[in-house]
């Protein structure tokens, strides 16, 4: 097993970046406290917490298949939050582009299905190879689970605390538009991201794409030497018993 597959693996270069943007985080929390919008400061304390998921995997996974989650996956969160937050809040508050979402939901659809493909890869594990063409639709079906039940949280705060989420009005199409268009922006991300990690993870396409088919054929040359002894075992002892 090499450095890069071992559970809790993280390259120097994005250890870096990810304190950068944490950095970045905390930094505009505190601009927003110094200039009267404690909702800011508490939002990037919330969010720093978040781009902390994939540490508190390796902290309390124990070992489940958890800690193996590969740290792309936490790249990819610490970047959207990023850019979620300190961006997409900066530019709803103070100016007057007001259609960040289609880039923050495409991404969150790209991310979720992203880590969804090497989710279902973890929990088959050992058990044998995974169909990628399997591991995809699930990537699909959990981004897009992941959609719905935002736009749920979306209605459920507009209907009970009197929100403005999904821009609804009585004689207008606005919250209809909203939402469908929320909905076919994650869409888009996640087919993108179903195909990409898809290919990454066939060694199809990215730098590693040799390294990766090379051990992608050892582990099937190794599940075939594997099924050929059990299938051994499995005659001999149906010989034993006549």
């Amino acid at each position: 097993m090499t450095d890069a597959q071992q559970p809790g693996y993280l390259p120097r270069r994005h250890q870096i970046l990810w304190y950068v943007l944490r950095a970045g985080i905390l930094l505009w929390g505190i601009y927003g406290l110094f200039h009267g919008s404690v909702v800011e400061f508490l939002e990037a304390v919330f969010a720093i917490l978040f781009t902390h998921l994939w540490d508190f995997f390796q902290v309390f996974g124990g070992r489940s298949f958890i800690t193996r989650v590969d740290y792309i996956s936490g790249t990819m969160l610490n970047l959207f939050i990023f850019i979620g937050v300190v961006v997409g809040t900066t530019l709803n508050n103070r100016t007057d582009f007001h259609s960040f979402d289609i880039v923050t939901h495409f991404c969150a659809g790209f991310i979720a299905a992203w880590f969804a493909y090497d989710f279902a890869v973890l929990i088959q594990g050992r058990r044998g190879a995974l169909s990628p063409a399997l591991a995809s639709l699930f990537a699909l079906c959990f981004s897009l689970g992941i959609s719905v039940g935002w736009e749920i949280y979306e209605f459920t705060m507009d209907r009970l605390y009197g929100l403005h989420l999904q821009c609804s009005e009585p004689t207008s199409e606005a919250g209809l538009l909203d939402t469908m268009g929320d909905f076919i922006v994650a869409a888009a991300g996640a087919i993108a991201g179903m195909f990409l990690v898809a290919f990454y993870r066939n060694g199809k396409i990215g730098r590693r794409k040799r390294e990766i088919r090379a051990r992608l054929a050892r582990e099937k040359r190794e599940e075939a030497i594997k099924q050929q002894l059990w299938e051994a075992y499995c005659r001999e002892q149906d010989h034993h018993l006549d």
